[in-house]
């Protein structure tokens, strides 16, 4: 068990995942980071779903969807985007990253996921770090799926469990 107060994450997604094998899926790697946080010294998943923009230009959906984003971050929260543009790192460097926040003190680390159109510019330069899991675009449902698999793994990377071999 760590020492200390517990980081808070918080995932931001524009848009709302429905039931299907995806919800299954990301529910299932919810419920095993869950099952690790407090032993890594962070809490429960918080997951806030925003509405997309109905405006009609693309731009203003984005800006319009960063104001909403802007609203649901935490204060003072690491700030982690995810955009097909950002740097790519292996799954033991993003574990260090959550560990290296932890011992900061950083009380939220906040992961954003844009809207179809993606993330208003203002918001990837206001990112703390801009983080992409490859330059394929990837369905929204699925980047959901594989950040809650890349947290387990990183819980079961800080915990020394076997499921990550890499």
């Amino acid at each position: 068990m760590v020492e200390g107060s517990l980081v808070r994450i918080v995932i931001i997604a524009v848009g709302r995942l429905k039931s299907g094998p995806e919800r299954s899926l990301l529910e299932r790697y919810e419920e095993r980071f869950a099952s690790l946080a407090r032993a890594i010294g962070v809490e429960r998943l918080q997951t806030i779903e925003l509405p997309e923009s109905a405006s009609r230009r693309p731009e203003d959906r984005m800006a319009d969807e960063a104001k909403a984003i802007e609203t649901a971050l935490p204060d003072n929260a690491f700030i982690l985007t995810l955009d097909e543009r950002g740097k790519t790192m292996p799954s033991t460097g993003f574990a260090a990253l959550i560990e290296r926040e932890r011992s900061n003190g950083r009380a939220s680390l906040a992961v954003i996921l844009g809207g179809p159109d993606g993330l208003d510019g203002g918001l990837r330069q206001r990112a703390d770090l801009v983080l992409s899991f490859g330059a394929m675009t990837l369905p929204h449902q699925m980047v959901r799926v594989l950040l809650a698999e890349q947290l387990y793994r990183a819980g079961t990377i800080l915990t020394g469990h076997p499921y990550h071999r890499g």
